[in-house]
């Protein structure tokens, strides 16, 4: 989140500036004098370091910074807009009462309402954003007082948000997002830092394609600053829509599991059984069900498309594995498997290192179906920037390259 963010109204100056091409229309928007929409806009500016409009004597014209960064706006006030509507609907409000809400939202609320819901705590959360408790607080009163909905409640843990809360959080969050966004296009277009890319990594990202395009996107833009968060589907899924991460990348889902996301397949991968290389199984020219079950098993949590597809290998309550590690931790799954004779299901990409160098091997046995499109995941109507744009191209060109590659 943006530590620094403008005043929301002086932003809304900006963004009628460069509409109306008018600093008088603009003021008449924003119910502001025109004096003080120019000293806005020129805040704006001192804070940017960058020059948004060119006043002529024949009007007012954005420049090409002034585009990137309006644009942002724009996107930054349709979150906050969608986010007070999405909770004056569920609060029953009329419509006219709610549509220009987010005009009446201040910075100071939006940075207290995403500090509490990450800290679940007000002294946290004021910690965190750097203002006082009783400021926090207040800012926190008001926002609540503005929609006329209870937003917090106090529980055993701390402060959590009430459901009429949490779109409205989303919304913020990915408003907030859009900023950040802007900066970073101001930044690259005056030659300075690359940008940022966050990215939710799953297990077979983080061992093959990942490490391949975060070298070939620095190779080219080393001041590119990526961060990359490992966890389960559902919280990685969860990041993504809050705006936490800009791309997830690995075993896509079938069906899609919201309608706010976009699914992109970069190549399919199949799944195989694997052990040590000198496993008893590997003796064998034929390898049955009962074989199978008698094996210690390394599989991934509940929910995993290759954990469904191990229960699906073993329908027969009297067949089932006995020995069961849970885990999704590659490193702790490919020392077991060399200093044991457990066996794994895993993607054949995951482990073409260790095939390639003699120590993890494929059993042989076909597993029929199993093949996953792998891929990444974006935000509907995402806009990324061009640094952002150029990892997901490198990451387009590797899976199309996969199969060479591992």
């Amino acid at each position: 989140m943006a530590q620094d963010i403008p005043n929301i109204k002086h932003l809304r100056a900006c963004e009628a500036v460069l509409r109306t091409r008018s600093f008088s229309a603009a003021a008449d928007e924003v119910f502001m004098s025109q004096p003080a929409v120019t000293q806005a806009v020129a805040k704006l500016e001192t804070q940017l370091g960058s020059t948004l409009f060119d006043r002529r004597p024949e009007g007012v014209f954005p420049t090409e910074i002034g585009h990137i960064f309006v644009s942002r706006i724009v996107r930054m006030q349709h979150y906050l807009a969608q986010g007070m509507a999405e909770i004056m609907r569920s609060a029953r409000r009329q419509h006219g009462q709610s549509a220009k809400l987010h005009h009446l939202v201040t910075s100071v609320q939006l940075r207290a309402l995403v500090a509490i819901a990450e800290a679940g705590n007000f002294s946290l959360a004021a910690r965190s954003i750097g203002i006082s408790q009783p400021s926090l607080h207040r800012a926190a009163r008001d926002l609540e007082h503005l929609c006329a909905v209870p937003l917090f409640e106090k529980a055993s843990t701390g402060i959590l948000l009430t459901k009429l809360a949490e779109g409205l959080v989303m919304n913020t969050k990915l408003a907030l997002m859009e900023l950040d966004q802007g900066y970073d296009e101001i930044a690259a277009w005056k030659g300075g830092r690359g940008g940022r890319v966050a990215i939710g990594s799953m297990p077979l990202a983080r061992s093959a394609i990942l490490p391949a395009a975060i070298n070939d996107l620095l190779g080219q833009a080393p001041d590119t600053r990526i961060s990359i968060i490992d966890g389960p589907y559902r919280e990685l899924l969860y990041a993504l829509r809050h705006g936490d991460i800009d791309i997830l990348i690995g075993a896509l889902r079938d069906p899609v599991p919201v309608d706010d996301i976009e699914q992109t397949a970069l190549f399919d991968d199949p799944l195989a059984i694997v052990a040590r290389v000198n496993h008893p199984l590997m003796k064998q020219d034929v390898i049955t069900h009962e074989d199978l079950a008698k094996c210690a098993w390394i599989v991934p949590r509940r929910g995993a498309p290759t954990r469904e597809y191990f229960e699906s290998m073993f329908p027969e309550e009297g067949l089932r594995p006995q020995s069961v590690i849970v885990t999704g931790s590659l490193i702790l799954i490919r020392r077991l498997l060399s200093t044991s004779d457990q066996v794994t299901i895993i993607s054949r990409h995951q482990i073409a290192q260790e095939e390639k160098y003699g120590e993890l091997k494929r059993l042989p046995i076909t597993l029929s179906d199993t093949e996953r499109p792998i891929g990444f995941t974006t935000r509907k109507g995402w806009s990324p920037t061009a640094i952002q744009k150029d990892f997901l191209a490198r990451l387009s060109d590797i899976g199309q390259r996969a199969n060479e590659i591992w």
